[in-house]
Parts: structure tokens; sequence; C-alpha cells
């Protein structure tokens, strides 16, 4: 890139190269770690590696420009497009503010329905009630996948696995789809910024909304798919980790994880659950620890199928936190386990 370039005269991937540049390695890295369409990572990364040294005055022109429309952003969060356009207008003026806004809608093309994400689970998922399952799975599958499992969890359970189906199927979306789906968004949620739709879904985000519902909402979904679609449950399932996969822990994790869950809730977790899985925690446990184990689950009397899933929710949520800082290896479908001389 020759030394003589303008901040006009580039594109926003060259920007965000000379911004992740800028940044240093560190930021740079965990920045591009979040990057989750290959496409956007690769074509960032050769404007990286073409990239020639920028004038000082072409850098300090980049960051501000971020600056200021994570700024904007921070205020359109907070009170929508008016109060965003206000604050803008009162410190840059009325054209500097609509071309700030204009850059920043042109990022939020990338993910729609953003502001969703801060919107109240319950009071979403009473909106969505009537709406086309079509239509809840394609902002679903936009949203972080902690606030769409929330959503999930509020839907009634007819529609949760229409709509984690729709989700799972999910591809690419032509421009006609995409115009109509922008008015009926505009129309009924006003409070959203509704624009590129273009890909979004697949079996992938069902699987990281799924990981994040409760117990029942996970249960109910995937036993609905397995009747109607046993292929893409099987391709969902292999995604993620259901408290019967604890039988394909080693026993060392097993183990592991028999350390931090609260004996109580190992105990209910199992009232009720596959034999395979009971022998599967009972193995990797000393023959007295096994005692107290079973006596408290006979001594438990009957429990309620709610009290059973969140105990089971509890364990697999253990086993995913110690996943996340590698003390438990989670094997998931298509996974190698390969040897290393």
């Amino acid at each position: 890139m020759a030394n003589n370039i303008r901040t006009e005269q580039m594109t926003p991937t060259q920007k965000v190269a000379a911004l992740l540049i800028t940044l240093g390695p560190s930021a740079a890295s965990e920045i591009m770690k979040c990057i989750e369409d290959d496409n956007t990572l690769e074509q960032i990364t050769i404007e990286i590696a073409g990239m020639s040294k920028l004038p000082q005055e072409v850098i300090e022109a980049i960051v501000d420009e971020f600056h200021t429309v994570f700024q904007a952003s921070s205020m359109l969060a907070a009170g929508g497009m008016n109060y965003a356009r206000e604050l803008l207008e009162k410190a840059y003026g009325a054209s500097e503010a609509n071309n700030i806004l204009n850059r920043l809608v042109t990022i939020l093309n990338s993910n729609p329905f953003q502001f969703f994400n801060e919107a109240d689970p319950a009071q979403l998922a009473t909106s969505f009630q009537n709406e086309n399952p079509q239509l809840i799975a394609l902002i679903l599958a936009y949203l972080k996948p902690e606030q769409s499992a929330k959503v999930l969890n509020y839907l009634a359970p007819g529609i949760q696995h229409k709509v984690a189906l729709k989700i799972a199927q999910m591809e690419t979306t032509n421009p006609e789809v995409i115009s109509e789906v922008e008015k009926i968004v505009e129309s009924r949620f006003s409070n959203i910024v509704a624009s590129d739709f273009s890909k979004a879904g697949g079996t992938k985000a069902l699987a990281n909304i799924l990981n994040s519902t409760d117990r029942a909402t996970e249960k109910n979904v995937i036993e609905m798919m397995e009747i109607e679609t046993p292929e893409l449950a099987e391709d969902v399932r292999s995604l993620m980790f259901v408290f019967e996969d604890i039988i394909q822990l080693d026993d060392a994790s097993i183990q592991r994880v028999l350390r931090e869950v609260d004996s109580k809730d190992l105990a209910t977790s199992l009232k009720g659950a596959k034999e395979e899985v009971k022998q599967k925690i009972l193995k990797n446990m000393s023959e007295r620890a096994q005692g107290v184990l079973l006596e408290e689950i006979e001594y438990m009397g009957p429990v309620r199928t709610r009290e059973v899933q969140k105990a089971q929710s509890k364990v697999v949520g253990v086993i995913k936190a110690l996943e996340a800082v590698g003390e438990v290896t989670i094997y998931r479908g298509g996974q190698e386990d390969e040897l290393i001389e």
C-alpha cells in the first residue's frame, strides 16, 4: 500500500487491518479470535500481510474514526437512533453526525438484531409467540447464544423445536427474502436496525444456543428433532454436550468433575438417569463414596422431573466450565483421538 494513501481511499477491511496493526500483536490476536467468518478473517489477514507502513496522520485518522463509531454505537445501544443522532449532532454537527451514523450502520450490517441482546428475553418470547418460526429463527441465529437460549427457554414447547429446526436448516437467504424480512421487522419491532441477513444459523449456531438453554428445553428440542429429522438431530448433538454424554468422558475427567459437583446435585441428576451413566459415575468413586451416593439417591424418594433436569444442567455446567479451562476433555462427534509419538 502506497504511503500517500488517504483514509477515504481505504476499504473497511483495510481500515480494520490498519487498526489491528496499530493495536499490536497481543490485542490484535484476541480480536481476531472473535471473527467467526473465515472469509472475513482471510481478507483481513491478506490486507495485514500486504500493508506497508502508513503515515502517522492516516493511522490517527483511522483510530479516531473507530473511536467515534464505538462511541456512537454505545449511544445507539443506550437510547436508540434518535438519542445517538441528537448527541452526535451536538458534538460534531448535523453533517458529520450523519456520516458517523452511516458508518455505524454499515458496521452493524454484519450483525442484525443486535439490540435484541439487551432486551428482556421473556418479553421477546412473548412478542415472538405468534410470529412465523422462520422469522424467530432468523433473529435468534444472530443474537448472542446465551440470549437466544433464554428466549428459546421462554417459548412454548410446541414452538421451540420448530424454531430450532429452522435455525439448523438455515443457509444463505436471497435478497428478495431479505427485503421482506426487513419490512416485517421494521413494522413490528421499531427499535431494531435490520440489515444484511445473508448468512446465519446452521447446526453450529443451534448447538451453541442449546448449550446455553435449560435441560428441559434442550431435551424437548433434541427429541422432537430426532423424530422429524434424525440426521440433523445427530449433527447438532455431535456439536454439543448433553448430560447423557457423560459416558464419553474419560475416567480422569469424570474424577475431576466429581470433585467440583455438589453431592446433592449429583444424586438428583442420577434419579432416572440411564444405567450406563450411573455406572460411569460409580466406577470412578471409592466404595465408600459409592455407598453414600446410592444411599442418598434411595432416601431421596420421588423427585420432580423439573428438579432432575435442573440438577443435570448444573452438572453439565460444571463439565463445560472445566473444559473451558482445559481441565476436562470433551470428545465430540467427528473428533479423532490421535496419539502423538
